[in-house]
């Protein structure tokens, strides 16, 4: 008898975020469900993968047991490298890193992110936690990927702030403040997956998850959408997929 599929939309961003992970590359993984994408791509399509964790870990397995963060100890167990937090953002100093996941509570059609604060900077509405380590992953990787839910309060015209900054306000403008390398080449939404035109610095919605519509996304997004011309529908969690994702993750504390 076939088996029926069921999957939350967390669980679909987590598979996406998984195929953005190609084997052999170092990814600075993350927390929630980038932490969980890492651990999916690990366990199936990218074995040689490594995982640099924010807190000084560097992994070439899997973990032997679910984690919920990436100071659980069942992480530090026989890492590859065992060091601190220092350590790992010279990887990213140094070239190393190939791919980071980030999120925000604002993004643009330029993919600039916010985490600092709503509002005007001299009254914010809202204060936010601030950069951490996003920024760096975001000037310093090779590319980014973002993670959001899509609602039209977090995609707006123009950030509040940037944060952890994308293409500016065009494809020059990494380059001109800087940057030596990197820029976002993915958002994973509730709703679809965006690329980025190169040749405009813009978003493109380049994926329809399953039921979702052009219409529903446009109405969550604070811009004209740019819509790809072969616009595709993102491929439902495979069965081998969905099993990992509740060994990883058994009692849906991200996905459920």
């Amino acid at each position: 008898m076939k088996r029926i599929l069921a999957y939350t939309a967390a669980q679909l961003m987590v598979v996406a975020a998984a195929r953005e992970i190609a084997d052999g590359e170092v990814v600075f993984v993350g927390m929630r469900l980038p932490l969980l994408g890492f651990l999916l791509a690990k366990s199936s399509h990218a074995p040689n993968a490594v995982g640099v964790y924010e807190l000084g870990v560097v992994r070439d397995a899997v973990a032997p047991a679910p984690i919920l963060t990436m100071g659980d100890l069942p992480n530090l167990y026989r890492p590859l490298w065992l060091a601190d937090t220092a350590d790992v953002m010279g990887l990213l100093q140094n070239g190393s890193v190939d791919v980071s996941f980030i999120g925000g509570a604002q993004i643009d059609r330029f993919g600039n992110l916010n985490t600092s604060y709503i509002g005007g900077a001299t009254a914010p509405e809202t204060r936010l936690p601030g950069s951490g380590g996003a920024c760096d992953l975001a000037c310093l990787a090779k590319r980014h990927i973002i993670i959001m839910a899509h609602e039209r309060r977090r995609f707006v015209p123009r950030v509040d702030y940037i944060t952890s900054p994308g293409y500016g306000n065009g494809p020059d403008w990494r380059r001109a403040a800087g940057l030596p390398r990197g820029g976002p080449s993915a958002v994973i939404t509730t709703l679809g997956i965006f690329r980025f035109d190169r040749s405009t610095g813009e978003m493109v919605l380049a994926s329809l998850h399953p039921g979702g519509s052009v219409d529903e996304v446009q109405a969550n997004t604070g811009w004209p959408l740019r819509v790809s011309s072969n616009i595709d529908q993102t491929p439902a969690p495979a069965v081998h997929e969905l099993d990992a994702i509740k060994r990883f993750d058994p009692h849906g504390y991200w996905t459920g």
